[in-house]
C-alpha cells in the first residue's frame, strides 16, 4: 500500500502510465477492426486455440490474428528482424559489425534496417498466413474480378498496420513507461486471461450442477488456479535467479569497506536469453509452411507439415501395416529452443568481450588471471548456468503442448496451463516494477536535494 501510494503521489509516472493505457486502448480498438473485404471462418478461432505456430503470432499480436484484423502480423515481423540483425552482427557481416561498434549513429543505422527487413518478412509472412488460411478456409474473400489484387491489397493493409503497432510501441517507449513493444505483447495476453478462466470456472463448477459432483468441479477448478499460481511462481523464480560472479577493482580495493566489496559482483542470470529462443524456434517451425504456401499453394494443407505442429503426435508406418506415433514437432521445437538459449545468452552475454573490457578497466574475478582465463571462467559458468536455463525455458514453453496431447482438457486446448505468453508476463511484469521503483527512487533523491539534505 505504502508503494501503491506513492505511485498515485507520483505526477511523473501518473502521466506516464495514463499515456500508455490511452496508447494500448488504440491498439486494442485497432485488434478488433477485421481487414476490409475478408469474411472469417467459423474454425479460425479453434485453429488458433490450438499449438501450433499461427498461435504463437496470435499471441504475441493480442489476439489479432483470431479477428484478421489490420494489426495482425503485430510485431512478430519486427521481433523476427531484430534477431536475424543481431545475428548478423556478430562478425556474420562486417558492415553490420562494424556500425555496431560506432555508437548513436550506428544505432540508428542498424534500427533502419531492421524496419526495412521487418517489411520485408511482414510481406513474406502476410502471404503465408493468407495463403494458409484461405487454403483451409478459415478465411475468405469477397468475390472480386482480379484475386492477386485482393492479396496485394490485403498485404499492404497487413503491412500497415505492422508498421502502425510498431510506432505505438515506439510511442510507449518514449512517453510512456516499460518497452512498448513488450506492453504491447504484455497487454494483448493480459486481455486474454478472465476468458481463460472463465472458461476453466465453465468447463469444471458451472458444468457439474445437478450431475451430484459439484464438490469435485469446484476442487478441480481450485487445483487448476493453485497450478496456474505454481507455475507463475516458478517462472518468477527462474527470471529472477542469477549466478554472482564476484569482481573486484585495481586501485579501489583498498578504500573499499567489506560491505562495498560484497556488492561489487558480474550477475549472470539463469535465463539470460529470455523470450527470444522460444520466439525463434517458433518462427522456424512456420517456415515450411509458408515456403509451401509460395511453391505449392494447393498443398498448403499437406499430412507431412504435421511433423512441425507441436500438439500433435504424427503417424509413422510400421510392420505388418501397423502405425507408431511421435511428437516431432514438439521434439524439433524443444531442441530449437535448447539450442538457441545456448546462444543467445552468449551473445547477450559475450565472454571475449567482457574479458577485454575487464582488463581495459582494471577489473578481474578473484582467483582468475586476466585475458583468456577469465574469459573461459565466465564461458564455464554461462554455460553451467545456461543449462538450468535452458532445461526450463523447454519445460514451460512445451507444457502447453504437453498437456494437449495428453487429453487431460480434453478438446478445449485453450486451458492448457504455462507457455510462452507466462513467460512474456513475468518477464514484463518484473520489468515494469523495476522501472517504476527507479522512478520513485529518481523522485526521492530530487526531494532530498531540493530539501537541502534534510
Amino acid at each position: 500500500m505504502k508503494k501503491l501510494s506513492a505511485i498515485l503521489r507520483n505526477k511523473e509516472i501518473m502521466n506516464r502510465l495514463l499515456f500508455t493505457v490511452m496508447i494500448l486502448l488504440v491498439f486494442r480498438i485497432g485488434a478488433q477492426i477485421t481487414v476490409p473485404g475478408v469474411t472469417l471462418g467459423e474454425e479460425l478461432s479453434g485453429y488458433l486455440s490450438e499449438n501450433n505456430a499461427l498461435s504463437l503470432m496470435n499471441l504475441l499480436g493480442g489476439g489479432t490474428l483470431q479477428t484478421f484484423s489490420i494489426f495482425a502480423l503485430g510485431v512478430s515481423p519486427y521481433i523476427t528482424a531484430q534477431i536475424i540483425i543481431q545475428l548478423l552482427s556478430t562478425d556474420v557481416l562486417p558492415a553490420l559489425s562494424e556500425l555496431k561498434r560506432q555508437g548513436q549513429y550506428g544505432r540508428r543505422k542498424i534500427e533502419l534496417a531492421t524496419r526495412y527487413l521487418t517489411l520485408m518478412i511482414g510481406a513474406v509472412q502476410a502471404y503465408g498466413i493468407i495463403q494458409t488460411m484461405m487454403n483451409n478456409e478459415y478465411i475468405s474473400f469477397e468475390a472480386g474480378s482480379y484475386e492477386w489484387l485482393t492479396y496485394i491489397y490485403v498485404v499492404v493493409i497487413m503491412l500497415a498496420g505492422s508498421l502502425l503497432v510498431m510506432w505505438l510501441g515506439d510511442q510507449i517507449s518514449s512517453k510512456g513507461i516499460g518497452n512498448g513493444i513488450s506492453m504491447i505483447i504484455f497487454a494483448g495476453i493480459v486481455a486474454s486471461l478472465p476468458t481463460q478462466i472463465s472458461q476453466a470456472f465453465a468447463t469444471w463448477v458451472l458444468s457439474s450442477q445437478g450431475t451430484g459432483s459439484e464438490l469435485a468441479g469446484i476442487f478441480q477448478f481450485v487445483l487448476y488456479i493453485l497450478a496456474y499460481l505454481a507455475i507463475i511462481a516458478f517462472v518468477t523464480f527462474i527470471e529472477l535467479s542469477k549466478r554472482k560472479i564476484p569482481v573486484q577493482h585495481s586501485g579501489k580495493s583498498g578504500g573499499q569497506t567489506q560491505s562495498m566489496a560484497r556488492a561489487s559482483f558480474l550477475p549472470i542470470k539463469i535465463n539470460s536469453a529470455g523470450v527470444i529462443p522460444v520466439i525463434f524456434a517458433s518462427s522456424i517451425l512456420m517456415v515450411p509452411s509458408v515456403i509451401v504456401a509460395f511453391v505449392d499453394p494447393g498443398a498448403s494443407d499437406a499430412q507431412w507439415l504435421g511433423i512441425f505442429n507441436t500438439s500433435t503426435l504424427y503417424e509413422m508406418p510400421w510392420f505388418n501395416g501397423g502405425s507408431w506415433y511421435m511428437p516431432w514437432g514438439l521434439i524439433i521445437y524443444i531442441v530449437l529452443t535448447v539450442l538457441f538459449t545456448f546462444f543467445y545468452s552468449n551473445l547477450q552475454i559475450n565472454p571475449q568481450q567482457l574479458a577485454e573490457n575487464f582488463q581495459k578497466n582494471g577489473s578481474y574475478i578473484p582467483g582468475i588471471r586476466p585475458g583468456n582465463e577469465t574469459e573461459r571462467y565466465v564461458r564455464k559458468v554461462l554455460n553451467r548456468v545456461t543449462v538450468i536455463g535452458a532445461a526450463a525455458l523447454a519445460f514451460i514453453a512445451s507444457l502447453p503442448s504437453i498437456l494437449t496431447m495428453s487429453g487431460i482438457f480434453g478438446s478445449n486446448t485453450s486451458l492448457a496451463l504455462g507457455g510462452t505468453g507466462m513467460i512474456i508476463v513475468v518477464g514484463v511484469a518484473l520489468e515494469l516494477n523495476n522501472q517504476i521503483d527507479g522512478l520513485l527512487a529518481g523522485k526521492s533523491f530530487d526531494e532530498v536535494v531540493a530539501g537541502g539534505g534534510r
